[in-house]
């Protein structure tokens, strides 16, 4: 009888758990597209290394938009390296949360395309 019962939370446990990230994963909180000037794109971490970047939206400090990259998007990474400095138009998805190997930010970028 008890080791059905620890059974149950148990299954009940690795189930709530993989829906979680589940979840997490494949679910976007939202979509969306943000022009701007590449001003910032960096491989930083020192056990778990993710991507960032910083997409200026304006003259002031306060118009700074902050994204990460997924390690899987390497053309991405590339098409951002290659565009340092350039106005740049991102299509990223918004998570509901992040974990500490995805990125520092819930903006994940999908799409890079130079402005002309």
């Amino acid at each position: 009888m008890i080791r059905k019962i620890v059974l149950y939370i148990a299954l009940s446990l690795t189930l709530i758990t993989v829906g979680y990230f589940s979840f997490i994963y494949y679910i976007p909180y939202s979509e969306g597209v943000r022009s701007g000037e590449l001003i910032k794109i960096s491989h930083k971490g020192f056990v778990v290394k993710t991507w960032e970047g910083e997409l200026s939206q304006g003259i002031s400090g306060a118009q700074i938009f902050a994204f990460s990259i997924m390690d899987n998007e390497t053309a991405v990474i590339e098409q951002l390296k290659q565009n340092q400095g350039k106005k740049v138009t991102l299509e990223y998805e918004e998570r509901y949360k992040t974990f500490f190997w995805w990125g520092d930010t819930r903006y994940f970028v999908t799409k890079v395309s130079l402005e002309k």
